[in-house]
């Protein structure tokens, strides 16, 4: 944008309502917002599309998908990074949480390298300027993982980290309560039955030994940083009221409608997976997140695998619960989240991180996108 950008004849997607209005950028930042259209002849008329602030996603694993296209194919990591960038600033996500895996359960060892390029690559793109998209680090704290203390010393001091999720991948629990869903899962996914069926029985033997102690060090560990804390996948009512009292206030994808309704007792945000909205239910056959939207029980909608999935969803739900609600699930809620009151809202002082939207039938298309007042998709 120039020194002063006026956007006009737009639908702003104001905190609390839709207006068709006029938009200020100076600089970086939103200077003003007004009902009606402007006649100054420097005003930009975008014809009835839609304006929102730029979307915020907190958690995406969608770098993985971009460093391991296929099974047995590995991208180079900066090439990825890249990519992976790109796809987000497209979907119209200008503050990304790049979900990254810390911890292994024996079948994902690439993730370990994953994590580790990642970081190096953060480190490396961030100064350059280059990157569409601001990033941060969201930690997938595989509790059971013998290497998970480890490799959490690695980055618990990171600036760039902003997140935590406590989270256990052991069959049987969670996700993964299904234990037969979960041993076809890896059966396709190559491994023969007895493979399968012996490492099934050492991650439970795992968990019983390191969950708890390694629960407790990683929270003494992250204290100090004043992180939010998410538990993922929830499942049990119990474990959900020890997390609360340990300060983890966020529910992270819960696996059941019990599972939401408790947390949401004990005070915590729940972020429900968009991709799962958009496809009309889990791919691991957990709750619907349509039905969690219908019981009231979403504050955030975070990406998981598909960028591109927050916008749709944000207008699947806009029918049930209007608009400037379900664009806040995506902007302003999780910003609330991250402690980021700069951003997240179409408000003066306020960055001007922008998407703006046509609609074509119901579907939503990003036409532009503006972060800092400069255009990146």
């Amino acid at each position: 944008m120039t020194a002063e950008t006026i956007i006009t004849n737009a639908h702003l997607v104001l905190p609390d309502r839709v207006e068709l209005g006029t938009l200020v950028v100076q600089g970086n930042l939103i200077t003003d917002v007004q009902p009606g259209i402007s006649r100054l002849s420097t005003a930009r008329d975008v014809d009835g599309s839609t304006l929102i602030p730029g979307i915020i996603d907190l958690h995406t694993d969608n770098l993985e998908r971009q460093v391991q296209p296929r099974m047995n194919a590995r991208w180079p990591s900066r090439s990825a990074f890249i990519t992976h960038d790109a796809q987000t600033a497209a979907a119209g996500v200008t503050t990304v949480l790049d979900a990254l895996c810390i911890g292994d359960l024996g079948f994902d060892a690439e993730r370990t390298e994953t994590f580790l390029n990642a970081v190096e690559d953060l480190d490396a793109l961030h100064v350059t300027g280059a990157l569409k998209s601001e990033h941060f680090l969201h930690l997938r704290c595989e509790l059971p993982a013998a290497d998970l203390l480890t490799m959490l010393d690695r980055v618990a001091d990171h600036p760039m980290v902003r997140m935590a999720s406590l989270m256990d991948h052991t069959p049987g629990v969670g996700q993964y309560v299904d234990i037969e869903r979960y041993r076809q899962m890896r059966v396709r996914g190559g491994k023969s039955v007895s493979e399968v069926d012996r490492r099934i029985g050492e991650l439970v033997e795992q968990r019983e030994r390191l969950r708890s102690p390694q629960r407790r060090s990683l929270l003494d560990r992250l204290s100090s940083r004043a992180l939010p804390l998410a538990s993922h996948d929830d499942w049990d009512e119990s474990e959900i009221a020890d997390n609360a009292r340990d300060g983890i206030m966020i529910s992270e994808f819960p696996v059941s409608m019990m599972a939401a309704r408790a947390a949401r007792n004990c005070g915590m945000h729940v972020i429900a997976g968009a991709p799962n909205l958009v496809r009309g239910g889990s791919h691991s056959g957990n709750v619907a997140v349509s039905d969690l939207v219908r019981e009231r029980l979403v504050d955030s909608f975070a990406s998981d695998y598909v960028p591109a999935s927050l916008l749709e969803a944000a207008w699947r739900v806009a029918p049930a619960i209007g608009l400037a609600s379900s664009v806040r699930a995506i902007t302003a809620s999780p910003a609330d989240v991250l402690g980021m009151r700069d951003r997240g809202r179409l408000l003066p002082g306020q960055r001007a991180d922008l998407v703006l939207v046509r609609v074509l039938d119901t579907m939503p298309v990003v036409r532009e996108v503006w972060r800092l007042g400069s255009r990146v998709a």
